[in-house]
């Protein structure tokens, strides 16, 4: 295969999942990119991870829930899958900060898990009924003769159309439509919150109004699958789940609030990935199919910041670490709350930041020292993988550590002062020779040093 095409299928790889090491990468590109694309898109194809492996090893409590859902993103072959769990959850974040209640949360990712790759009139049905999502934004309180509009507002401004398509009339008619949408289980009075019951969905027929309601020029007696479906038609819609798309797959957008101000980067790109979405009725995949396979996502290398868990789940995979349920994960989920980002904890309702957003001096500090941290034995199936590649070519020269060290680890365009800080540091310790046995504990030792001052680079940044 040609270097263009491994650097393809791992640009593939590092958006579509987690990233993947070299002989993983070597492995999967054996088959054409379009055929990859094929299976990402259709993860019922891939086997998945067994649920019960990883409640052996995990408890059932806050920790046990978060460290099982990271053992999937790390080792599911399912890579897609996972991807759009994350990309979800940025859209509609929750948090356990409000109520502690775990299952209920877990439930909620199982779901973007099992809908995320569909249509999206179901996942926002789906989501109106989600009992994390309801307690979250206070749907359980919207009463026919008392309204909560949290939900109705957060709906139309954060979750399908943005700011600047609708009116506040649109949030009150959407408000009066969920009413009575509530759940079976109070979160906060479950008996024991780490080790508690999911709630269910509930439709209270009493609490709801049943009047008419005007939404978004229309008008009519709505109940909360009506307005869904009224969203899901408009054209705000369509845009706004491209613009999601394109910055979370292909290069970084400004900030959601202002959207409605700022143009895309590349108004064909959203054209496209709209037009897809009214061709298949609001299909995920369909927009994924043209996304993944159009030249705009495919000369995007390296135009994204690394998210903290994309860093950190691209160090797990270089080091080849946690394949099998083991302890380590809890200490990576503290590493990236450090860095701006705790999974189901967002900073708001809004979310998390994006792209330069992740880095200013303390966090950037913290991404560094965690991706270098994380790399500190020689023992592991990674780093022992790139030193018996480097093994077999006998007698290696600072420039071929340099540069071997570079294509297993990070396969991005590297400045050329980049390069020459690391040939620098190569070049201290002259040729490694790996024909002598006595120096193979100071041949692991500089490989070790090698990899990690390559993922303290600046290019290590960007995905």
């Amino acid at each position: 295969m040609s270097e263009r095409d491994l650097s393809l299928h791992a640009h593939l790889l590092r958006r579509a999942g987690f990233g993947a090491r070299i002989d993983e990468l070597e492995k999967i590109s054996k088959k054409p990119y379009e055929q990859v694309v094929v299976d990402l898109l259709n993860p019922e194809s891939q086997p998945d991870i067994e649920w019960d492996i990883t409640q052996r090893y995990y408890s059932t409590g806050n920790h046990g829930w978060n460290t099982s859902w990271w053992h999937r993103m790390l080792n599911s072959e399912r890579r897609l899958q996972e991807k759009m769990v994350i990309f979800w959850h940025y859209i509609f974040a929750t948090g356990l900060s409000k109520d502690g209640a775990s299952p209920s949360h877990y439930d909620q990712i199982e779901m973007f898990r099992k809908y995320g790759m569909g249509d999206l009139r179901t996942l926002l049905i789906k989501l109106s009924q989600d009992p994390a999502m309801i307690f979250w934004l206070d749907n359980n309180e919207n009463l026919k003769d008392e309204l909560n509009e949290n939900y109705g507002r957060e709906l139309l401004e954060l979750f399908s159309m943005g700011v600047g398509n609708y009116t506040e009339g649109d949030v009150k008619g959407a408000a009066q439509a969920f009413t009575g949408w509530t759940f079976s289980t109070p979160l906060l009075e479950i008996a024991t919150k780490d080790q508690g019951y999911s709630a269910g969905f509930v439709y209270d027929a009493t609490q709801h109004n049943d009047g008419e309601k005007a939404f978004l020029g229309h008008n009519g007696k709505f109940n909360g699958e009506d307005i869904v479906d009224i969203i899901v038609k408009q054209p705000a819609t369509a845009r706004f789940i491209a613009r999601q798309m394109y910055a979370f797959f292909v290069a970084d957008e400004p900030a959601v609030a202002a959207w409605n101000e700022i143009p895309p980067q590349d108004p064909k790109a959203i054209e496209a990935l709209e037009e897809a979405y009214f061709k298949s009725d609001g299909n995920i995949t369909a927009m994924l199919r043209v996304l993944f396979n159009s030249d705009f996502f495919k000369d995007a290398k390296f135009k994204r910041v690394k998210t903290p868990l994309e860093l950190v789940m691209g160090v797990y995979k270089l080091t080849a670490e946690h394949q099998f349920p083991s302890p380590g994960y809890p200490d990576r989920r503290a590493a990236i709350h450090q860095m701006g980002q705790g999974l189901l904890n967002p900073l708001t309702v809004e979310g998390w930041p994006r792209g330069m957003g992740w880095i200013d001096g303390g966090t950037l500090n913290n991404r560094v020292n965690s991706a270098v941290d994380m790399i500190d034995d020689a023992n592991t199936p990674g780093v022992k993988m790139i030193v018996s590649r480097l093994s077999k070519l006998g007698k290696v020269t600072p420039e071929q550590l340099v540069d071997k060290c570079i294509e297993f680890v990070a396969p991005a365009p590297i400045r050329s002062e980049t390069r020459k800080g690391l040939l620098q540091y190569a070049e201290s310790g002259g040729v490694l020779d790996f024909t002598d046995p006595s120096k193979k504990k100071e041949n692991e030792a500089r490989v070790l040093r090698t990899v990690q001052l390559i993922v303290a680079t600046r290019e290590y940044q960007f995905v």
